[in-house]
């Protein structure tokens, strides 16, 4: 009985058993239906798996898509990484985004690392309307507008020209020599510095271009050319590892002194901080751009993160330090998560082209996404603050709004400004108050600013040709010193020219070349010295050389520095030295009539008081005497007799009047001729001196000849003087005893004669 029950419950047990097992596997089951909901999105990864940017970019990708799905457990889609070693060939790229898009048909490609393996993989990518999003493609060939399935998750190079040129022009430097890598990195960049610096008026006078392979010895024969130039600005915009043999070839040439600038794009110095120490100690002093990241606590707790990461799968990298593309490469990952949620991406497959044909190579037998257009929508639309900071694609590109200004000091970089592309430069970002840097060591250990050039060592110096024949040493004067074989070029012009080439902003080398023949002696006329510029035996000329419309034919003059034109020097009238001068300012007849004038006031008094005022009485002859003196007495106010008619108070205060009126114009007409009447010449026009066939004088060799010739002196009445001593004596004799009546000649010569010798008699005007 109980081996019969215990019979029916095993098989009551067997058959309840699937039930049992159906209740205990349905909570399982359900679970992984929940699980199952998600949609699985194949995204391409295409790195330099070998090189650490491509090490630190597939580590930041995994990282963004752990953190990203973490915190939003609710998306539907789940992308699933499809990872790919380019092995640093483009066509290793290549035939990877070809595997991807053929075998696995990718939704997306993260990558490539390098420019030149990208624009082969866009080409694929508009063909697959597949976005191609790279993080640390910088060139300017790349366009989005070009290949419109491209996303450039980082800054284009072009973004940081105008900081440099910012910082150019900060510090008022006038030339800039790029140097930059013969590639397409560097030959993209160069266009927008130059119109960069056109901008500011600041000029390319050379573009160093090095190979990206150069050797050690090309590195320093580039070196040396930059040493025969006058500037001593460059903008180096190379990879880091040949930035690093560039600046480690300067130090020894002793290019990273004292009165050289150099200024780094952010392709080095994004890199500084894993530089060798030693390459950074040959870098002190030099300036850097780069992208700015914020300093947030989320940047700081990935950072820790990644390094504890990165370090226990790459063990064999010692202290490794995260950059800027490993940012955009998180930030680029969560933006390309996002929008595959938003765009509601699933793994359909490709739409096969109709023309593909048995015979079709890999390149032609891939279809097209049918997810691309919505997807890539999507991605540009994407906004968020990510770890490198607002993560906005404009025109599809990054945008760039602020730039970091560094210097390096020390073993590492000193932020000493920021650039924004609405304020410039700016000692801080928020609040903006300061528009300037902060304080700068320069190479050489110095905290002056180079001045941005230098005399070059093997430079060609401007050869300035100088008259040796001039009549007036204090404009030119050239002596020659036979024991040192040396010749001493001094005077007003020289130091004119000088202190105008002090103030050029560059470097101008140049040496005054005397204008002579072998033996020291004149090689020709001022026409001729002019004339060798325009022959190009000299390149500029310096001295006393006036302007004429002949000579403007064949050469361009500064604007004159001294009054131009040209003088006649005559003798002033002599009469201000006689002795009766003082009976000049009045007429006999107005002498005649003032002494009866004086008489009548006199008579007239004299009726008017001597009946009732007792000073005016007496003998005749002491009435006579008081008449006179009482006249002549009022024209100082000296009278001593008292009036006592109001009738004569009247007549003697108009005779007051009429004294004080006669007195004021006979002193002023006096104190002209004694002075303004010394200035009056004695000849007044040039036709009075070719009327009067009077010898006049020129400077010996001028021009003055052929212009007196023309206004109509007779040849033998020109007397040519080659000194100022001469013409000085030439002048004191007159034109009657051997001399001449007038001079003509330029007028800073005029003045200079007039100046020197104090030649009183004689005046100069202008004709």
């Amino acid at each position: 009985m109980q081996k019969k029950l215990k019979h029916l419950n095993v098989h009551a047990f067997l058959l309840s058993f699937p039930q049992i097992l159906w209740v205990l596997i349905l909570p399982s089951q359900i679970v992984s239906a929940q699980k199952n909901t998600t949609i699985p999105v194949n995204v391409g990864v295409v790195l330099d798996m070998d090189t650490w940017i491509g090490k630190m970019g597939l580590s930041c990708i995994s990282m963004a898509l752990s953190d990203f799905y973490s915190s939003h457990s609710d998306y539907k889609t789940r992308i699933v990484l499809n990872n790919r070693d380019s092995k640093k060939d483009v066509v290793g790229a290549a035939a990877a985004a070809l595997d991807l898009l053929k075998n696995t048909e990718v939704q997306a490609i993260m990558g490539p690392v390098s420019s030149i393996q990208a624009e082969f993989i866009n080409d694929l990518g508009d063909k697959a309307h597949v976005p191609i999003i790279s993080f640390s493609a910088t060139s300017t060939f790349l366009s989005p507008l070009s290949s419109p399935y491209f996303i450039r998750a980082t800054q284009n190079d072009s973004s940081q020209v105008k900081a440099i040129s910012s910082i150019v022009k900060a510090f008022g430097w006038r030339e800039v020599v790029p140097i930059y890598v013969d590639n397409q990195l560097g030959e993209g960049i160069l266009p927008f510095l130059t119109d960069a610096f056109d901008e500011i008026n600041a000029r390319i006078p050379y573009c160093s271009a090095i190979p990206s392979l150069a050797t050690d010895e090309q590195i320093v024969a580039e070196l040396h050319k930059l040493m025969t130039i006058q500037t001593r600005v460059f903008i180096v915009h190379l990879l880091p590892s040949l930035g690093s043999r560039l600046f480690a070839k300067a130090k020894q040439l002793g290019m990273m002194g004292a009165g050289y600038a150099w200024i780094c794009t952010d392709a080095i110095t994004d890199e500084l901080h894993s530089i060798d120490p030693s390459i950074i100690d040959t870098m002190q002093g030099v300036l850097g751009v780069r992208p700015h990241v914020p300093n947030t606590a989320e940047l700081q707790s990935f950072i820790k993160r990644w390094k504890l990461k990165f370090q226990q799968s790459n063990s064999d990298i010692v202290n490794p330090q995260l950059n800027v593309f490993g940012l955009w490469a998180y930030d680029s990952m969560t933006a390309l998560a996002m929008a595959i949620e938003e765009a509601g991406v699933s793994n359909i497959g490709f739409d096969q082209l109709s023309d593909i044909s048995g015979n079709s190579t890999d390149l032609e037998s891939f279809g097209v996404s049918r997810n691309g257009p919505k997807l890539l929508q999507a991605m540009l639309g994407t906004a968020f603050q990510g770890l490198s900071g607002d993560f906005i694609i404009v025109d599809g590109q990054l945008e760039s709004p602020v730039y970091d200004i560094v210097n390096v000091i020390g073993n590492g970089v000193k932020e000493i400004g920021f650039w924004t592309a609405d304020k410039g430069i700016v000692r801080q970002i928020n609040p903006i108050t300061i528009k300037k840097l902060g304080t700068i060591l320069w190479p050489g250990d110095t905290a002056t600013p180079p001045k941005g050039w230098a005399n070059p060592k093997n430079g060609k110096k401007l050869r300035v040709g100088v008259p040796v024949n001039s009549r007036f040493s204090q404009f030119v004067k050239v002596t020659r010193n036979s024991q040192t074989n040396t010749t001493m070029v001094e005077g007003y012009c020289i130091d004119i020219f000088d202190a105008v080439m002090a103030l050029v902003p560059y470097a101008v080398p140049y040496e005054y070349v005397p204008f002579a023949t072998s033996v020291g002696m004149s090689a020709g006329s001022y026409d001729d010295l002019v004339y060798q510029v325009y022959l190009g035996n000299f390149d500029a000329v310096a001295g006393d050389i006036a302007i004429t419309a002949n000579r403007s034919l064949y050469v361009d003059f500064s604007l004159a520095y001294t009054e131009s034109g040209i003088a006649m020097i005559v003798p002033t009238d002599n009469q201000s030295r006689n002795t009766w001068i003082f009976l000049k300012p009045l007429t006999w007849d107005l002498w005649l009539t003032s002494f009866l004038a004086f008489i009548t006031i006199g008579l007239l008094i004299w009726v008017l008081e001597h009946r009732i005022n007792d000073e005016f009485r007496g003998p005749p002859l002491h009435q006579i005497g008081t008449i006179l003196c009482f006249s002549f007495s009022t024209m100082v106010f000296a009278h001593q007799e008292k009036i006592v008619s109001n009738l004569a108070r009247f007549v003697l205060v108009i005779w007051f009047l009429v004294v004080f009126i006669l007195t004021q114009s006979y002193t002023a007409s006096l104190t002209t001729r004694l002075t303004v009447q010394q200035l009056q010449p004695t000849i007044t026009s040039v036709d009075e001196l070719i009327k009067t066939r009077a010898y006049v004088g020129y400077q010996n060799a001028s021009f003055l000849s052929k212009i007196l010739l023309q206004m109509g002196f007779d040849e033998s009445r020109l007397v040519a003087f080659n000194s100022s001593e001469e013409l000085n004596d030439l002048s004191t004799k007159g034109s009657g005893n051997g001399g001449i009546a007038a001079v003509f000649d330029e007028i800073p010569y005029m003045k200079l004669i007039l100046g020197t010798y104090c030649i009183s008699n004689w005046i100069s005007s202008c004709t």
